[in-house]
């Protein structure tokens, strides 16, 4: 059985393009929205990607505590909803992280029994369910693609410890200043966190980070151990070595303080200690006693926020001006991202039931087979969702102060912006995008969370100057998803030069230039500078025959099948990588023709908009009606 853990409580179509002489037809793939121009009197955004702050790792929850099991022996309809409000990126919050609990009491340890001494050979026993927790990993390993799990143990075994109980704290004995007539049981804890590290290992699911203290500065009435600054640091040194001599990829972390405010003291105390700081690759901290609002002064490897939650009697709201509302835990995200740079935000737990304290300690409750979410769980789901492993925080900035704004860009290219309204009025909002690679036409997918809206898809919008409008309702928390595919690194312009060329003084000499633009649809000017007097440049026919084509028929794009039944019209078509399709007419005839083109298979809707390109003696690759 759990023994609840306790608190104070605290407030805590499409439109399409196209070119006698030559023509092409172009038509573009999918369709958007109309582009959204500036609204009147409208506030700025303004999303620079070529400033950068941290890496994110992910966003998630524990199931310590034997959560896990409960979902683990649900009905396999309640799991599944469960399991995908917690972890899918397409329906649920999406999270990407898990936080293990090491169990050190008599019936989850993998050490139950004292071997003899700190020296003598431990009988560990297998790890079993893990209290559930083992089953959900590999359950989210597999169906979610979920590998950031991390274990923390709350204390040692009771024999490793003063007090020889799992309960109300007791020290690590051999630790600076905790000396045990059993002898010193640092190098056997050591050893016994590896193994189940090792444990995890065996079953495809390493662990990517493992901790050995939670709340050190506490003696709780559950799972527990203090341990000083000094004494965290101190064992460091010793577990540092053994995890990293064990051949596993899993690092070692510290120190799941209780708040900010003790943070700043253990990470103080791992800095000080060459050793420990060589070992210790993250710090990790919980939000009760102090937010995390502020940066760890000396520290400049990642930091995570990995547990925090408010314990009033379970409250599912959106906003209700609560501490345990869905808009105050977004808040808290905000402040976190920007304000202490965390590369992680973990609430306590993810799934809890009425019965295991019946309060706001999780993103979800699970009551018999009921499952039910609160706005919390889609607070998360905005940021996690779409700021994926491995994105990178950039600089976003609104005129609005009540507009709470980020924005990141996910190692496939695409670009999440997260912007969080306060107000009690909607803002509308005109973003100017720079050095994210968006280019204009881009797609943009605003979801909406709020008191009736739970990460709901909206009507999307269109990137056009590098910039786009959205209104962001009252008192809700909107992301605009631009996917990877819309995104680019910026139009390239290719030149062929035709190398060194000679030729007799007043002679007139042709030097063919071609040039084209990675995006459809450019104009080119052509200019030369550091000429001899007399001479300029001008173009020619070719340069348009070959407008015509390189315009319009992108790098990857697939000739497709095209027959006339003029045998004076040269024609070839081909399909782009976009969708987009490109139709090529010669005309060698000396009278016009009249043609209807018959489209199979190319995906062309009724009520398309054809856009012809002429090119001939009057006209260059020039856009037809």
């Amino acid at each position: 059985m759990l023994t609840p853990r306790t608190r104070p409580r605290v407030p805590r179509r499409a439109a399409f393009r196209a070119l006698a002489g030559a023509v092409t037809l172009v038509m573009s793939a999918a369709g958007l929205a109309a582009v959204a121009g500036p609204a009147a009197a409208a506030d700025t955004a303004t999303i620079n990607g070529a400033t950068t702050f941290q890496t994110i790792a992910g966003f998630g929850a524990s199931e310590g505590f034997y959560q896990a099991a409960t979902i683990m022996n649900l009905p396999a309809a309640a799991q599944q909803q469960a399991l995908s409000l917690l972890f899918s990126p397409a329906s649920g919050a999406g999270l990407t992280i898990l936080r293990n609990e090491i169990p050190s009491d008599s019936a989850g340890t993998i050490e139950p029994t004292a071997p003899g001494s700190p020296t003598a050979t431990p009988a560990y026993r297998a790890l079993g369910n893990d209290e559930g927790q083992e089953w959900l990993a590999t359950q989210i390993h597999g169906s979610y693609g979920v590998s950031n799990i991390f274990a923390d143990a709350w204390g040692a075994p009771p024999f490793m410890k003063t007090n020889n109980s799992d309960i109300n704290g007791g020290t690590l004995c051999g630790v600076p200043g905790a000396t045990c007539a059993s002898g010193d049981w640092r190098q056997a804890y050591a050893n016994y966190l590896v193994q189940y590290a090792k444990d995890y290992a065996a079953v495809g699911v390493p662990l990517s980070y493992l901790g050995f203290e939670n709340e050190a500065n506490l003696a709780p009435g559950y799972s527990g151990m203090v341990l000083t600054p000094a004494q965290t640091a101190n064992f460091a040194d010793v577990l540092g070595p053994a995890l990293a001599g064990s051949g596993l990829s899993t690092q070692l972390e510290c120190c799941a303080t209780e708040g900010w405010d003790y943070a700043s003291q253990y990470a103080s105390a791992i800095e000080s200690d060459a050793t420990a700081n060589s070992y210790v690759k993250l710090f990790t901290s919980h939000g009760y006693t102090q937010a995390p609002a502020s940066a760890l002064p000396g520290w400049t490897k990642p930091t995570w926020q990995t547990e925090w939650s408010t314990f009033e009697t379970w409250d599912p709201a959106w906003d209700d001006s609560t501490s345990a509302s869905g808009l105050t835990w977004a808040q808290h995200i905000y402040t976190g991202l920007t304000a202490a740079n965390l590369s992680a935000f973990l609430y306590w737990w993810g799934s809890a039931t009425p019965s295991t304290n019946g309060d706001n300690e999780s993103l979800i409750q699970i009551n018999g087979s009921t499952v039910s979410s609160s706005g919390r769980l889609w607070a998360f789901a905005n940021y996690s969702r779409f700021i994926r492993p491995g994105a990178v925080r950039i600089a976003a900035s609104s005129s609005n102060s009540a507009e709470e704004l980020t924005a990141f860009k996910n190692t496939d290219g695409s670009v999440a912006i997260v912007a969080l309204n306060t107000a009690q009025t909607a803002d509308p909002v005109t973003f100017s995008l720079s050095g994210t690679g968006t280019a204009n036409g881009a797609t943009v997918t605003p979801y909406l969370t709020n008191a009736s809206s739970d990460t709901a898809a909206q009507a999307t919008i269109g990137v056009s100057g590098g910039a786009f409008t959205a209104t962001v309702p009252a008192r809700s928390l909107v992301t605009y998803d631009i996917p990877a595919g819309s995104t680019s690194a910026g139009n390239t312009v290719t030149v062929t030069n035709p190398g060194h060329q000679a030729g007799a003084t007043g002679t007139a000499a042709s030097v063919p230039i071609h040039a084209s633009d990675s995006a459809a649809g450019q104009t080119l000017s052509y200019s030369a500078a550091g000429l001899p007097a007399g001479l300029s440049i001008s173009s020619s026919g070719r340069l348009w025959a070959f407008a015509n084509y390189s315009r319009f028929i992108r790098p990857g794009a697939v000739r497709i099948a095209a027959t006339s039944s003029n045998s004076a019209d040269d024609l070839t078509a081909f399909k782009n990588t976009d969708g987009s399709v490109a139709i090529v007419a010669l005309n060698t005839a000396q009278t016009a023709d009249p043609v209807t083109f018959s489209l199979s298979g190319t995906g062309t809707a009724n009520g398309a908009t054809v856009t012809p390109y002429l090119t001939n003696a009057s006209s260059d690759t020039a856009a037809q009606a």
